[in-house]
């Protein structure tokens, strides 16, 4: 496969480090949504990371000025029509997903791979809208896209071979390391990820341990990075109840039950960061700890 120019569907915190990503290792890539003022927000954003990126020497700024050019958004999908590679990175809801995935397949030049970057959700259910099933994979991106190494690569039921391999090289080009993965319901990592994000959850709803002391625990004695609810806090806890939902539903066993406090957190409008707080209270420009 040729691969001159991508397609990101979706400028939100993944949508926009994909997009990124790519116009820093080569590729033209046009990102897309339904808000004009949003798209662009997200696209002097990107601006700020790659000359910030060029301030700390991780590239010249010829570089920086080279990548900036190769990005540009829109709000018509028919922009699509010369994309080589598309990646679809709205919220994580199944009806808007295939949705997408309706228009895409009638926008783009019927060579063009359609991938999605869902955690949980079906890929075959989204190739089943398209009439190149054939030609849809998940591409799971992990956050933040231009930081993380891995792209879980997800064979839907229908997807080829040959879609595989070119998705390989898709990420081998951005510079990602990838797994296969099949589709079942959280794939690889976030089935094995949201159990643990979930069970945290519960650990506090049941007073075992506070918030401080469960991401401590796991920080000092698993030697993570971060904690699990800071993590949840950084990723949107409507994500991970979301991708628990979407587990539940599929296997129906017990393990899979979203945590009480995670629905409640969400429907309180408190999902981390991106509302101000979460597990930790963020509107005072300092991560106190929210004692419960």
């Amino acid at each position: 496969m040729e691969l001159k120019e991508v397609f990101v569907v979706g400028s939100g915190f993944m949508g926009a480090g994909i997009a990124q990503t790519c116009a820093t290792h080569g590729l033209n890539v046009i990102m897309y949504d339904i808000n004009e003022t949003i798209v662009k927000e997200s696209l002097e954003k990107n601006k700020m990371l790659i000359n910030k990126m060029a301030a700390k020497g991780k590239m010249t700024q010829e570089e920086a000025d080279a990548a900036i050019g190769r990005m540009s958004v829109t709000i018509d999908m028919r922009d699509a029509k010369n994309a080589d590679f598309v990646v679809e990175a709205a919220p994580e809801r199944l009806e808007i997903k295939k949705d997408i995935f309706i228009k895409l397949d009638k926008a783009c030049k019927p060579e063009a791979i359609l991938a999605t970057n869902t955690s949980s959700l079906p890929i075959t259910a989204m190739a089943g809208v398209t009439g190149r099933s054939d030609r849809v994979i998940g591409t799971h991106f992990f956050s933040p896209v231009p930081l993380m190494r891995l792209c879980e690569i997800v064979v839907g039921y229908t997807t080829s071979e040959e879609t595989y391999e070119n998705t390989v090289a898709f990420a081998k080009r951005i510079n990602k390391e990838t797994i296969r993965a099949y589709d079942k319901g959280g794939f690889v990592v976030d089935r094995m990820l949201n159990l643990f994000l979930n069970e945290a959850a519960n650990l506090l709803e049941e007073g075992v341990g506070s918030v401080e002391d469960i991401d401590n625990g796991c920080k000092w004695g698993l030697n993570h990075p971060m904690g699990p609810l800071e993590l949840m806090d950084l990723v949107g806890c409507d994500i991970t109840l979301a991708v628990m939902e979407t587990l539940y539903d599929e296997y129906k066993d017990p393990r899979y039950r979203p945590s009480t406090m995670l629905k409640t957190m969400v429907r309180a409008g408190h999902c981390g960061r991106k509302s101000g707080i979460g597990f930790y209270d963020y509107s005072t420009g300092e991560q106190t700890v929210i004692k419960r």
